[in-house]
């Protein structure tokens, strides 16, 4: 089975060194992993039997869900039981954990973050709504609600979460919990040992930056 990793449009945009550090890391420990930079809201042009290695839980359910013959396995899962990979010690920090929507039904990547946080060292403390019961962070509803009101539900799930650090696993749930007044904490950081950058959170303006780059990949 042919394996290629996408680092997805917005670790790209986030930090794309972390992206390549992830790619250094597969290929010493998995062999020649290509990687595929053509975004999941295009035709990937990919052989029917590609299993799609991915970082991003946009990526992993479009992938899965809109092309067939495309099988796909997140970074989290390979982490999750890795002998080689260098995993920082948090010392018992507790934090919360906040699930993305596009992963509600995948139990294998909710069960494989909080293996990687116990590796870390963190303690979780649960929301009330989590894993297959988890609540949006408020940025789907971007475009079918006024800017105002996408805001107020970042903040009511943000609300939820029992700690002011809250981890994520993906880009856009770092700028909902930010507007909610939680800390977040992005998975491919807490990895990796690095503070999680807010960057453009407005959500006017991250999804314009978003959709540009998409639009030239």
């Amino acid at each position: 089975m042919k394996q290629v990793y996408a680092p997805g449009c917005v670790l790209l945009i986030y930090k794309p060194q972390l992206a390549r550090k992830v790619l250094e890391f597969l290929n010493q420990n998995l062999g020649d992993i290509p990687e595929h930079l053509i975004c999941c809201r295009h035709e990937p042009h990919l052989e029917n039997g590609t299993q799609v290695i991915n970082t991003c839980a946009g990526c992993d359910n479009r992938y899965r869900e809109l092309y067939d013959g495309i099988s796909t396995l997140s970074l989290w899962e390979i982490l999750a039981e890795s002998e080689t990979f260098p995993f920082p010690d948090y010392k018992g920090m507790e934090m919360s954990i906040h699930d993305a929507c596009p992963t509600r039904t995948e139990e294998r990547v909710h069960s494989a973050i909080r293996k990687l946080l116990e590796r870390m060292n963190i303690k979780i403390a649960e929301p009330k709504h989590t894993r297959t019961h988890a609540i949006c962070c408020g940025d789907s509803f971007y475009g079918s609600l006024p800017i105002e009101k996408v805001k107020e539900q970042m903040k009511k799930r943000s609300d939820e979460m029992p700690c002011d650090n809250v981890v994520v696993y993906c880009v856009s749930c770092i700028k909902s919990m930010y507007i909610g007044g939680k800390k977040p904490r992005y998975m491919i950081d807490l990895l990796f040992g690095e503070d999680t950058e807010i960057g453009a959170f407005e959500p006017d303006e991250w999804h314009n930056e978003l959709q540009e780059f998409i639009d030239e990949h």
